[in-house]
């Protein structure tokens, strides 16, 4: 990156690892490869706009996603590396990818359908189509893909993508992804990042289908919403 960085690596966000908010095992161990993703997968969840912003419901979000991955969907584990909440709550979400961050390295998900290998995401709790972002949480946003940025040396103008350029999906919601250059420029002003306007250069034709939400609507906390 051609631009001053700030003297030293950006503070570690508060990150909730799988630990705390007692992830089931994975099936099998996450593939780490050694080199960073180029780009970074804004996702919201497509699950209920609650108001419990506790750390306790983002833990049971988590949870939840987790065992939605692993029971319905049959993959080895969440698919996405990190989750931030609607309480701005920060989560590892798939096995090994905290450890990868710090180390530089990419720890594969399944998150964007055949983009999984050099990607990283981050699911955001909620459903954008037309609800605007909580402030907890779009600040969790700001200060993630910051840190994601300075760890692994990507231009966030370029960096910071939807799920919906990677595939035919409404994800995050019409809401988040038309708040994707504010993010590109809180990112780049955080980082000291001369500001531009250029988007990210990705190649939209014949996009393949990617329903790619973390879960349907309605069905985060069924044991809890009744539904």
């Amino acid at each position: 990156m051609a631009a001053e960085r700030p003297e030293g690596p950006l503070l570690l966000p508060r990150v909730h690892t799988r630990r705390e908010w007692g992830a089931r095992p994975a099936r099998r161990r996450a593939e780490v490869l050694d080199r960073a993703p180029d780009h970074i997968v804004v996702h919201h969840t497509s699950t209920p706009n609650v108001t419990d912003y506790s750390v306790d419901a983002a833990y049971d979000l988590s949870r939840a996603i987790q065992r939605f991955h692993m029971r319905t969907r049959g993959w080895n584990d969440a698919g996405q590396q990190l989750t931030i909440s609607r309480g701005g709550h920060i989560m590892e979400g798939r096995n090994r990818s905290l450890t990868a961050i710090l180390s530089g390295r990419h720890c594969v998900g399944a998150q964007a359908l055949h983009h999984n290998d050099h990607t990283i995401g981050i699911e955001n709790e909620g459903t954008y189509m037309t609800a605007d972002v909580p402030g907890r949480l779009w600040e969790s946003l700001v200060h993630t893909c910051a840190w994601l940025c300075d760890r692994y040396d990507l231009d966030p103008y370029q960096a910071l993508v939807g799920h919906r350029d990677y595939g035919k999906t409404d994800c995050p919601g019409d809401v988040l992804y038309s708040r994707l250059p504010a993010l590109r420029e809180e990112v780049a002003g955080l980082l000291r990042f001369p500001s531009r306007k250029s988007a990210p250069r990705i190649d939209t034709d014949d996009l393949p289908a990617d329903p790619g939400e973390a879960m349907p609507s309605g069905t985060a906390f069924p044991e809890r919403h009744g539904r």
